[in-house]
Formats: C-alpha cells, sequence, structure tokens
C-alpha cells in the first residue's frame, strides 16, 4: 500500500492519524504541492486532479478522503479477522461528511500575507504552463488546473466567498461545542473517524494563530482539543511538524525554498 501525501497537506493529515490509528503499515511518498510536485506527470498521470491524498493498494487507487479512511477500515477488519474493530456507523460517517463540507483551501489562503500567497500562486501557474509544453497528452488536465488557480486568485479578492466561508466554520465548531457537551468524542465516548476528519481542522486553526478566537472561545471544544493532541497518532502526524517552535520551523523553511526556487525562475 502506498501513501502519496504531505505533512502540511490537511487530507493527508486526516488520512494519516487514521492509518496511524489503524495501526496498518504503509509506503509514505512526499509530494509537496507548494514547490509543484503534484504537477509532475508521473503524479499526474496517476491523478489528473492533482490533489492530496492518493491511496494505492495495487491497482486500486483511491482520490476521496472519507473512502481513503472507509478502506482503511476495512482493511483493519480484515487484518484483525473481524474481531472487536467494528466499522464506522452512520452516525460517525455523518460527521465526517458535515466536516468534509467545510473546504478550508479560501479561509487558510486568506490568512497567509497576500506577497507570500501570490509567490506561490506565480511559481505554481509557471510550473503548469511549463508541463503543458512538456506533456502535450495532458494539456488538457494542465490546463484545468491553471484554470483553477486563476478563479482561486479571483474568489480570494470577493469578500463574500470568504464571509460564506468563514460563517460556514463558524457553524460547524458551534455544532461540534454542542456535541461535545454531551460525549467525550465527536461521535460518542470512544475515538473515531470522525475525530480523525476533525483534529486537522483543529491543527490548522492553531497554525493559522487563531486559537484563541475558534478554540478556547469554546470550552468543550477546548477540552477535546487537549486531549486529542496527547495521542501518539497527533504527535506523530501533526506535532511533529506544527507544535511550538516547530511550527516556524516549519513554515520559514517552506517559504525559503519557494522564495529561492522563484527568484531562480526569472534567470
Amino acid at each position: 500500500m502506498q501513501l502519496y501525501h504531505h505533512p502540511y497537506s490537511l487530507d493527508s493529515q486526516k488520512v494519516r492519524l487514521a492509518l496511524e490509528e489503524k495501526i496498518i503499515d504503509y509506503t509514505s511518498y512526499h509530494v509537496n504541492p507548494i514547490t509543484g510536485k503534484n504537477m509532475d506527470s508521473s503524479f499526474f498521470r496517476m491523478n489528473p486532479s492533482g490533489k492530496l491524498p492518493v491511496f494505492k493498494n495495487g491497482a486500486h487507487i483511491i482520490f476521496s478522503t472519507i473512502e481513503i479512511i472507509q478502506y482503511i477500515e476495512r482493511i483493519a477488519i480484515v487484518s484483525s479477522g473481524g474481531d472487536n474493530i467494528p466499522s464506522s456507523g452512520r452516525e460517525v460517517v455523518d460527521w465526517m461528511q458535515k466536516i468534509q463540507d467545510w473546504n478550508p483551501k479560501f479561509f487558510t489562503l486568506s490568512h497567509i500575507p497576500e506577497k507570500y500567497r501570490f509567490c506561490v500562486s506565480k511559481f505554481i501557474r509557471r510550473v503548469v504552463i511549463a508541463r503543458m509544453a512538456e506533456y502535450p497528452d495532458l494539456a488538457t488536465a494542465y490546463h484545468q488546473k491553471l484554470r483553477e488557480a486563476y478563479e482561486t486568485e479571483d474568489k480570494l479578492k470577493n469578500q463574500d466567498v470568504l464571509r460564506r466561508n468563514k460563517e460556514h466554520l463558524i457553524r460547524l465548531l458551534d455544532e461540534v461545542e454542542t456535541q461535545l457537551n454531551e460525549t467525550a468524542y465527536l461521535a460518542g465516548e470512544e475515538f473515531s473517524m470522525a475525530d480523525v476528519i476533525l483534529i486537522p481542522v483543529l491543527a490548522r486553526l492553531v497554525l493559522l494563530n487563531l486559537e484563541d478566537e475558534y478554540i478556547s472561545s469554546r470550552p468543550n471544544i477546548a477540552e477535546y482539543w487537549f486531549l486529542v493532541k496527547r495521542r501518539p497518532s497527533y504527535k506523530k502526524v501533526i506535532g511533529k511538524y506544527f507544535d511550538g517552535w516547530k511550527r516556524y520551523k516549519t513554515l520559514i523553511k517552506t517559504w525559503c525554498f519557494v522564495r529561492i526556487r522563484s527568484m531562480l525562475k526569472r534567470y
């Protein structure tokens, strides 16, 4: 089994948390979207959307985050002989879908300084254009990615889009806060795949320095956040890169690399 992912990708984090929680071995392949590696022809032929993560088991390839996690659950059940590992119930799946329905892209990008955001966007567009020329058979798919890049930039200038995206997040967190008043975890008293989907969302808010506004202001979520950060899966998948001083090391390394690549492209 192979997982094509990147530690900074929110959906990749969800899948890796599931793999760690279910103790599933896999071969890891890092594909950094910030440096355009998801636009390399080898990856693009496998997944023309260019999105992460991608899970591959033999000839079976899955792109949808929820479908990957459900597949991981089935693998865990088969590996255990079906003993004491129930699959996710309806409530868990409903929460997974509800959280996944919120698109973090516009929220995240709107909280990144414009000069850095523009630098990355410009670099990625150059990569896509170069790939279109190198691989004519993939030109249509690459052109779609180029169009998406321009559409994203336009939407980031639209305050209504950003407002609706933020309101969606607030409604989701308020619903989570209400649920956590009744149960220790999102779908009951036991940790589930619903929590696997939620944890990276909370981690993203912390990364953007929005913990006080979105987490600490909701006491049940704040208590839950303290609890789930202690899990070994969190420490390996997210804490390793983003807890404490590691956050600044990770971000500085990323932005410096992108700026150097962008400068080299000029000459």
